[in-house]
């Protein structure tokens, strides 16, 4: 009787068990991406405290693996590899977010600064006049002249110069230049613009209207130290 009772005992508390898994909720592809996700966000969180940016990156490379949709984990990728002074790997992923999503405001900028680092003007202005129309930001607009000029492209950089120089923001919004003694001068954009017009036309050999133009600039900001320097180089035309 007792090995009876026993078998019974048994056999109910397997039954038991065998109810009991049978109850776990299985669990779904999307829950456990959702659960390996929330895990790797707080190791790359973690990672950036310890300022471990090799961690952080590599964090971020398995949750673009995983959530291939999602370009915020490949534009914070992008602009760790730009903060990280690797402007090669940050121009490529900025670019291959591009290809995705021509919109990416974050990725347009890492491409265009990325590869103005690297040297590849011609590249980096498409992205900083695609910025500019996308935002209105005006230091986009002065980065477009700017590497238009550079690029010999002078009919085009005085279409956009006169663009920022009509725009009446440009004379409240600054932009910073080296000085002599190596600190940071800041200017307003109106008045860098004018200063490029002038080597602009500086390039072009037409002294009068470089003359002109840097004249205004120092108008606006007679300290500016760039535009003196021009406007001498001017005199000797």
């Amino acid at each position: 009787m007792n090995k009876m009772l026993m078998t019974a005992v048994l056999v109910l508390m397997a039954a038991i068990t065998v109810f009991g898994q049978s109850e776990q909720p299985v669990q779904t592809d999307a829950e456990i991406n959702r659960k390996r996700n929330e895990a790797d966000r707080k190791v790359y969180q973690l990672a950036l405290r310890y300022n471990d940016l090799p961690a952080a990156r590599m964090k971020l490379i398995e949750l673009i693996e995983r959530n291939p949709s999602n370009l915020q984990y490949a534009e914070t990728l992008a602009s760790l590899y730009f903060e990280s002074g690797q402007y090669t790997s940050a121009a490529i992923s900025a670019l291959d977010i591009l290809e995705v999503s021509d919109k990416s405001l974050a990725a347009l900028e890492v491409a265009a600064y990325s590869l103005e680092q690297l040297g590849a003007m011609d590249r980096a202005l498409p992205n900083f006049e695609r910025h500019y129309l996308l935002t209105g930001n005006l230091f986009s607009l002065y980065k477009t002249a700017y590497m238009q000029y550079s690029l010999n492209r002078q009919e085009e950089a005085l279409n956009s110069i006169n663009m920022l120089v009509k725009n009446n923001k440009s004379s409240e919004e600054k932009v910073g230049f080296p000085k002599e003694d190596n600190t940071q001068q800041e200017v307003t954009l109106k008045a860098a613009a004018l200063n490029l017009k002038g080597m602009v036309y500086m390039y072009q050999k037409d002294k009068n209207e470089a003359r002109e133009a840097i004249t205004q600039a120092l108008e606006l900001q007679p300290d500016f130290e760039l535009a003196q320097e021009n406007l001498k180089e001017v005199q000797k035309m």
